[in-house]
């Protein structure tokens, strides 16, 4: 009898140090999964602090007449970015593929009259993706301040929330056809980025320039007034406040905090992420000084602080696969090609964009997107660049990647901004542009008690 007592003894302990074996695995992968999400919303929240340095950059490099204007615009991009994205954006980028990997097809409206708390995975990835889809629209604000009827930049942003950047966004991130291909953009220098930035060039075209940007002479020669931006203290605290989000925009694209996945998607890399983006932000703003320096001979303050911008978007592509090294060489070239672009577009193109938008969001990001397929270095995740014995497959791979995103994005922006144009009007009238958009628009001066004096 004691014998089986003890034998039965010991089975006990052992079904019960198995059973705490399992509750403690279960309880590890809790963990795990509950790090996921944090880290997640942790990065989402530092990406929606970049709303607020958008709205202090574009203020900042306008004038004091349109502060209201721009600071409203940002705000309501957001606002009605959220809805349409959760509404129709969503569902065309994460939803089921269909049409051959061109357009998600499903989860549109997704649980509108269901609180489904147990549906965490999807709730941390939408919270996560809106906030990149609101970067992209937001770009778009820069290069067509000071000039444009709010009410048709708001259908513009809901336009471009819902369907520009979601089904271009299929096909990279969604498992659409250039994911298939092998097409490589770890945070967004094409997703989002030279999305935002084709609409902004497309934008900016179709509008027109600010009145007195472009005067041409009695000797048929066109001079290129330049209006500088009213508070460059808000512009440096914007971009400041860019960077610091950028480390959630570019860290927590590693999806995870926890060492699964592997490779580039692991909680591991977060570290290597962040050290790459700093260095190449760094070296951008570097480089536009240097260069700016030596060709305006001094030391140009808001093509300083768009360098630094070009060489967090010349990074987003390539952060999670170069070296620190290439990391700075990466950032060093956004920043020279950053004033290159910007004197460029402004001077030969004749194109307004007052905050140089195009410049660093689209010519930039263009650049990172190459850049992977140059210095990119993971082989384990299939990604091997020019310089590491990769050859041109990846940097075709890339190219063809650009192509197909830009045309989408170049061809319906202009699309939808020339029926806007056609149907609402675009653009506010000579007298209302004169007077400042604060108050032909909203009635409301940003700096109440102070005249501003404007001859344009």
């Amino acid at each position: 009898m004691r014998k089986k007592k003890l034998i039965a003894a010991v089975l006990m302990g052992l079904v019960v140090a198995g059973s705490g074996s399992i509750f403690a695995q279960e309880s590890i992968e809790n963990l795990g999964f509950s790090l996921d999400v944090v880290w997640l919303f942790i990065g989402a929240i530092l990406v929606f602090i970049m709303q607020a340095g958008f709205a202090l950059v574009e203020t900042g490099l306008t004038r004091a007449k349109n502060a209201t204007n721009i600071t409203m615009k940002n705000v309501m991009d957001f606002c009605f970015g959220a809805i349409v994205y959760w509404a129709l954006g969503w569902g065309f980028m994460y939803g089921k593929d269909a049409l051959g990997g061109l357009i998600g097809s499903d989860q549109f409206f997704y649980g509108p009259m269901i609180l489904d708390i147990d549906n965490g995975n999807f709730y941390k990835s939408w919270f996560f993706q809106v906030v990149f889809a609101a970067t992209a629209a937001t770009i778009v604000s820069g290069a067509m301040a000071e000039r444009t009827q709010f009410k048709s930049y708001l259908i513009y942003t809901c336009f471009i929330s819902a369907f520009i950047y979601p089904i271009s966004g299929h096909w990279v991130w969604g498992g659409g056809w250039l994911a298939e291909l092998g097409f490589h953009d770890f945070a967004g220098s094409t997703v989002v980025h030279s999305v935002g930035g084709w609409a902004a060039l497309m934008g900016a075209t179709v509008l027109g320039p600010r009145i007195g940007k472009y005067i041409k002479g009695t000797d048929g020669k066109i001079s290129v007034k330049a209006f500088p931006g009213h508070n460059i203290p808000y512009a440096a605290l914007g971009v400041l406040l860019l960077f610091f989000g950028w480390f959630g925009f570019n860290g927590a694209s590693t999806g995870i905090a926890t060492v699964g996945g592997g490779g580039i998607w692991s909680g591991l890399n977060i570290a290597r992420v962040c050290v790459t983006t700093t260095l190449a932000a760094a070296a951008g703003a570097a480089g536009a000084l240097v260069f700016s320096w030596l060709w305006f001979k001094k030391p140009d303050v808001s093509m300083t602080l768009n360098g630094l911008l070009a060489g967090l978007v010349g990074i987003t592509a390539p952060c999670a696969v170069v070296s620190p090294g290439a990391a700075i060489i990466i950032g060093l070239i956004a920043g020279v090609l950053v004033v290159l672009s910007v004197e460029f577009i402004d001077k030969v193109l004749k194109v307004d964009d007052p905050v140089g938008a195009v410049s660093v969001h689209c010519v930039c990001g263009i650049f990172g997107t190459i850049a992977v397929g140059i210095w990119g270095n993971a082989p384990d995740d299939g990604v091997i660049g020019l310089l590491h014995g990769g050859g041109f497959d990846q940097l075709g791979t890339q190219l063809v990647g650009i192509l197909a995103v830009g045309a989408w994005a170049a061809i319906t922006s202009l699309i939808l901004f020339l029926v806007i144009k056609a149907i609402f009007g675009l653009r506010v009238s000579h007298k209302e542009e004169l007077i400042g958009l604060d108050l032909s628009e909203h009635k409301a001066e940003a700096y109440a008690g102070f005249q501003i004096f404007s001859n344009t």
